[in-house]
């Protein structure tokens, strides 16, 4: 029992310094998904270790615990700020404010063949815009009974699992089909006119760093920050959304902010789980909206399961030009740092 009560503290301290390490490698990556279950799982070690016997304990025992207790610590500062007790960093709209635009995100899971799940959320959401990924020809075919509702549509079905349909009631303009980092995997950019304004759309599914897809969160990175740095240059209303394959709390997330000025929902609001569907104790958020500070937030779902592996989630937004929401600043290493990822994501 002791030794393994030993190896697992041990497990628990390396995994979750792990997301330190700022390697690309998935083995390294991927310890940023898990921060609520580390967190669990080092407080339940906590317990174990003083209900062993605190009088029995020994030195190393101590510093186990100190260890644990630190880093429990550490993870509570950080998951706060997806938590109810945290200031917003995206500013809730006024109750008599009514909604701009609702928006919804659903990574359907290519080989999932519930097609009647998700047209029935669809058809009940009414969103004014919906992007779905990982959509091959056959959910292409499924999905075209909304062409009537959604007269504007961009369409790219792939059997790679970086499909992605995006059908719209408002008018699309400039519309471009780019292939960022990989000529596999496609994002999207349109604008769309909200109460009279240009506001600019990138929907986006980059690679996750996991085996046997990417073992390197590199292109993913370059990716996210890429239309980031995008966002900033254009300087105007803009929403980022998709399946990022990334959590809202990971380095790069964070770097994303600094550099593109945009602001994260989630923040003061909760987790807003999107990944795994299947397994409850095993969620993140990978699914996301961004938005630049021209918005404020009506509300944010997460919505029941359509089959996939991941739950739809969906937002109303309010624009509104005097909105001051927090932004995040980027130091001139952290730009550095920033162009440095997507020069080493183009030649990866």
């Amino acid at each position: 029992m002791k030794i393994a009560l030993y190896a697992f503290s041990i497990f628990m301290i390396v995994a979750t310094l792990m997301p330190v390490v700022k390697k690309d490698y998935w083995t390294f990556r991927v310890f940023d998904y898990p921060r609520f279950q580390k967190l669990i799982l080092i407080s339940a070690l906590i317990v174990i270790w003083l209900t062993e016997g605190y009088q029995t304990l020994s030195q190393v025992d101590f510093g186990i615990v100190f260890a644990l207790f630190l880093l429990w610590a550490w993870l509570i500062k950080q998951i706060i700020p997806y938590s109810p007790f945290y200031p917003k960093m995206v500013i809730s709209a006024k109750k008599q404010e009514e909604e701009s635009i609702e928006l919804l995100v659903a990574n359907v899971y290519q080989y999932n063949d519930q097609y009647d799940k998700a047209r029935q959320l669809l058809e009940k959401e009414q969103s004014d815009i919906f992007v779905l990924v990982e959509t091959d020809q056959r959910w292409k075919e499924e999905i075209e009974v909304f062409k009537s509702e959604y007269p504007y549509q961009v369409e790219l079905p792939i059997d790679n699992t970086y499909g992605m349909l995006l059908y719209s009631k408002l008018e699309l303009q400039n519309v471009e089909i780019n292939y960022l980092i990989n000529e596999e995997v496609p994002s999207i950019a349109a604008d769309i006119t909200v109460q009279g304004q240009t506001v600019r759309l990138h929907a986006i599914h980059p690679t996750p760093p996991v085996p046997g897809e990417n073992t390197h969160s590199t292109e993913r990175d370059a990716e996210i920050l890429m239309v980031g740095k995008r966002v900033k240059e254009e300087n105007i209303p803009s929403i980022i959304m998709g399946d990022l394959n990334d959590v809202a709390w990971s380095y790069t997330t964070e770097l994303f902010l600094k550099i593109s000025g945009m602001g994260d929902p989630r923040r003061g609001r909760g987790m807003y789980n999107t990944f795994h569907a299947k397994y409850p104790f095993m969620r993140w958020p990978l699914d996301h909206f961004f938005v630049s500070s021209h918005f404020r937030v009506k509300k944010i779902k997460v919505h029941n399961s359509i089959g996939s592996d991941h739950f739809p989630i969906s937002i109303a937004l309010v624009i509104n030009p005097a909105t001051h929401n927090e932004k995040l600043e980027a130091s001139a290493e952290e730009k550095e740092e920033a162009e440095e990822k997507i020069v080493q994501g183009i030649n990866f």
